[in-house]
């Protein structure tokens, strides 16, 4: 069911959609418009234009565009309506009539199902007289009730059925169970546990973690493993709960643990993710960069957490993140850091983080012996490299000269090697750039352009329907068709409405035509010369197609009085070559 055009326009009206869309992720404003990080391509810089005079988005790496509806939908991987109805309720604005949301499959509701009451269960033990020596082992880890309950802390009892069992009664079969991990054949999978819920990116429970916390010799955490609903690779701790935190801030911090990240909670620091002590993935890295492209690593003060952080910053730096480094040191974890050096002392270290070049090269001096001349040559590169990513020059020549005074290498020679470093990043960006370059044909450029102008300039649409010039390309064709049809029916027109219009009529191959075709660049101010320079360039195209045919029909035709006419008409075409209307 197709709604009405007006109410949708009056709904995109009242929205703004650089406020919209920088609720999704981090935008800066630069001139008109406002820039950022495009999630909807591998960005590595700000690519994704949004123009609040047009209220239209485009990315001009992947040419992906459209209004504050098509964002919400390609964001959120949902249909058109279903965004217009999110956006809808986000703002209380009434559309007249339920849109009906895609439901998703029965046996994944049914596995959600199952999941929250397993979540409601282990909550409600930790209530339990039975969940006394619990509650005072998060006590004594300074876990408030508040806390307890914003993370929703559980506990799963030494009963080895009790879960089963209860799940059972309600309905649902062991192989179920089974399957989402939370039985182990006819027994429960969490025993005597400690149990945090892990949620997905919508905030539903997907799977838990449990801890020990009676000194038994079991292995300190069993978590879920992986099932229909979790993806260790996919999920983060805190994601759903602190991304509000994250847009607002345009910072996220990543940690190893999720009792690091409520720990953090405890003391104002909402924008925390963690990793759930697994290496970060492509997958992870990729939501938590949608999210903001100022990324603080706060791993443990470690061995392996300082390996992590220079693996993750590796991956981060690579996705054109500005990445930071919040060092913790003699091996001590966020957790146990806050409760030693208190609330004041870690906020103390957010705001006075490393750049991840810099605790780079501060940190390279612990992986070489400098001194073996081998060593020495590599660690000198290796700091040179790092060197060459940071744009402040005084602070690349602080660098320099400490290094060229801990390693004895003259600093002229340094600062020689630098430049040539400069230069080969510098070249290799200038080819890259040529190689991208493909100029389009003039005609099908023509075609394109109409339908810019015809969305951007009324008086082509008067031009164009007066010119009466055939369109040969089918999919251009029809949006000017469409174009024509919606100015006619309702007296005016713009980009914003367009795709409002075109997504209602659920053609993806016109939709995708129209986003590739309003991704290009094209001139801000339109005249009645331009409009008219691209019929012509149309009508002359389509006059060499009917001389061309014409030329085959004269040579295959071997009636001479016939040949004579086909000429006739040919030299009458081609005298109109090049001219107006």
């Amino acid at each position: 069911m197709n709604m009405d055009q007006r109410i949708l326009e009056e709904l995109r009206n009242k929205l703004n959609i650089v406020d919209v869309i920088s609720s999704y992720i981090s935008l800066s404003k630069k001139g008109r418009n406002y820039f950022g990080l495009c999630p909807f391509h591998d960005d590595h810089s700000p690519s994704l234009s949004v123009s609040p005079e047009k209220q239209i988005y485009k990315c001009f790496v992947c040419g992906e565009s459209g209004n504050v509806f098509d964002f919400v939908k390609n964001y959120e991987h949902i249909s058109f309506m279903e965004a217009v109805s999110l956006l809808a309720q986000g703002i209380g604005f009434e559309l007249g009539y339920e849109i009906r949301k895609k439901k998703e499959d029965n046996q994944y509701n049914k596995y959600y199902e199952i999941m929250d009451i397993a979540n409601k269960y282990f909550q409600n033990n930790l209530l339990s007289k039975e969940g006394l020596q619990a509650r005072k082992y998060l006590e004594n880890r300074q876990l408030d009730k508040e806390t307890i309950n914003t993370f929703e802390i559980g506990l799963s009892l030494k009963k080895m059925d009790g879960l089963t069992n209860l799940l059972i009664s309600k309905g649902h079969s062991l192989e179920e169970l089974n399957l989402i991990d939370i039985s182990n054949k006819n027994k429960d999978t969490y025993i005597n546990r400690i149990i945090f819920p892990l949620h997905n990116r919508d905030g539903k429970v997907v799977g838990f973690s449990g801890r020990i916390y009676d000194n038994t010799n079991l292995n300190k955490y069993q978590n879920t493993k992986e099932t229909p609903l979790f993806k260790k690779r996919e999920n983060l701790f805190n994601y759903h709960r602190a991304k509000e935190e994250i847009r607002k801030s345009k910072s996220i911090i990543v940690m190893e643990g999720f009792m690091a990240v409520i720990r953090a909670h405890t003391i104002g620091v909402l924008n925390c993710v963690a990793t759930m002590g697994t290496a970060l993935s492509n997958e992870q890295a990729s939501f938590i960069k949608k999210l903001s492209n100022n990324v603080y690593l706060c791993y443990d003060g470690d061995n392996a957490g300082f390996k992590a952080t220079l693996s993750s910053g590796e991956v981060f730096m690579k996705m054109g993140c500005n990445v930071l480094v919040i060092p913790l040191s003699n091996g001590l974890d966020p957790d146990d850091y806050i409760l030693k050096y208190g609330e004041n002392s870690f906020k103390e270290l957010i705001t006075n983080a490393l750049p991840f070049s810099e605790y780079k090269i501060r940190s390279l001096k612990k992986e070489y012996n400098l001194n073996n001349i081998e060593d020495k040559t590599n660690y000198v590169n290796s700091v040179l490299l790092e060197v060459a990513k940071i744009e402040d020059e005084i602070k690349k020549e602080i660098i320099l000269k400490n290094l060229a005074k801990d390693t004895n290498v003259w600093y002229n020679t340094l600062e020689k090697k630098l430049f040539e470093l400069q230069n080969k990043k510098s070249d290799s960006k200038n080819e890259e750039i040529v190689v991208k370059k493909n100029p389009k044909d003039g005609y099908l450029k023509a075609m394109e352009s109409l339908v810019y102008y015809a969305l951007n300039y009324p008086h082509a649409i008067t031009l164009i329907d007066n010119s009466n010039v055939y369109i040969p390309n089918e999919m251009i064709r029809l949006l000017v068709n469409e174009i024509i049809a919606y100015y006619n029916r309702f007296g005016k027109i713009s980009e914003a409405d367009f795709y409002t219009h075109i997504n209602q009529k659920d053609e993806p191959k016109l939709i995708e035509m129209l986003k590739k075709i309003l991704s290009q660049d094209y001139p801000n101010n339109i005249d009645d010369g331009q409009v008219n320079e691209c019929l012509v360039a149309i009508k002359n195209y389509n006059i060499a197609l009917e001389i061309k045919r014409l030329e085959k029909e004269i040579k295959e035709e071997n009636n001479l009085e016939q040949q004579i006419k086909l000429m006739d008409e040919m030299l009458l075409l081609k005298s109109k070559e090049g001219k107006s209307w």
